[in-house]
């Protein structure tokens, strides 16, 4: 039978390899260099865009009624 110890103290010694390797540094460096570049650019996030999206909408609602009531006004005041 195999002890278990020895599985769990070859994946620490490996994760261990993997999280100080040049894999990891070249990650860390991609992720700062695009965190940076972002940055530079005018985004919103999701969140943001989501709410906007959404305001939008009720506009384009509020548009649309406005306009009904105006051709309703408009009939009314041809009628007169």
């Amino acid at each position: 039978m195999l002890n278990t110890n020895i599985f769990d103290d070859i994946s620490a010694k490996l994760s261990a390899v993997a999280e100080s390797g040049p894999a990891r540094d070249i990650e860390k460096n991609m992720r700062a260099l695009l965190t940076q570049g972002f940055s530079k650019l005018d985004l919103v996030t999701r969140e943001e865009f989501d709410i906007q999206a959404q305001v939008l909408l009720r506009a384009r609602e509020q548009l649309t009624a406005l306009e009904a009531r105006v051709a309703q006004l408009e009939a009314l005041a041809a009628v007169k």
